[in-house]
């Protein structure tokens, strides 16, 4: 495996929110069941989702944990030629406190209109633990991944705070990457979340995530890359994206 696989399948997981989820099917045993779910990251890099306690891939996960999900690039004209990713996972149910309201402050920034339901219906959050991946880059890039997820530094509240302070403050730097990163422009764009290697915009029900031009790694970082692409010219080329 190589680290450029690694890299770009996580750059794939982090750009793409929602895939396919694929359980063992109760109902019918011996056939995949598939479904689509959106996700975002937690703070250790793996998909976290939220799901009905009636739907059937939930009745699946109770009874075998074992999944994948499947994410590949969107709006290819032949998807043979563009990335794709297994995540093959066990499925595991968020039951603690304190990691539920963990798990709930990121993925509504992500996913505001959640909230409505999940408090209204019976929803819960589980995470995918991640056991191996398929990734494939294009024709003859074919990659059996092994370590793939990225902790997150920031996630919690000097994640929250980040992104408090540039939507309060600093909605013209926002606009402006969005324009640098030519975006639509339909809604107002808002910062959803920062990772080491990038930030999320969400524009109306549509998430964005673009890559800062070297890892960041401390808040002071963040800072300075934000400051930099806010006045930047052009989005930069990322030197450290397939390396």
């Amino acid at each position: 495996m190589s680290v450029e696989a690694a890299k770009n399948a996580r750059e794939l997981l982090l750009k793409e929110y929602r895939g396919v989820l694929s359980t063992h099917s109760k109902a019918m045993p011996g056939f995949p069941f598939g479904s689509v779910v959106p996700y975002c990251l937690d703070e250790q890099g793996r998909p976290l989702i939220l799901i009905s306690r009636i739907a059937q891939h939930t009745h699946n996960l109770h009874k075998d944990p074992k999944c994948s999900l499947f994410v590949g690039e969107r709006g290819a004209e032949d998807v043979q030629a563009v990335g794709r990713l297994t995540y093959l996972a066990e499925a595991e149910k968020i039951d603690d406190p304190t990691a539920i309201e963990a798990a709930a402050e990121r993925y509504y920034r992500y996913f505001p209109d959640s909230q409505n339901y999940h408090q209204a219906h019976d929803f819960d959050f589980w995470m995918l633990n991640p056991v191996r991946h398929r990734y494939i880059g294009g024709f003859g890039a074919i990659h059996w991944v092994d370590q793939l997820t990225l902790a997150n530094p920031f996630a919690g509240k000097a994640e929250a705070s980040m992104v408090e302070h540039m939507n309060a403050d600093h909605g013209k730097a926002i606009a402006h990457y969005v324009e640098l990163a030519g975006l639509p422009k339909t809604e107002p764009a808002l910062l959803a979340g920062i990772d080491t290697e990038g930030m999320h915009l969400r524009i109306g029900q549509s998430l964005y995530w673009l890559p800062f031009q070297t890892p960041c790694n401390t808040p002071t970082q963040v800072r300075e890359a934000l400051v930099f692409l806010a006045h930047a010219e052009h989005w930069p080329k990322n030197p450290v994206a397939g390396a």
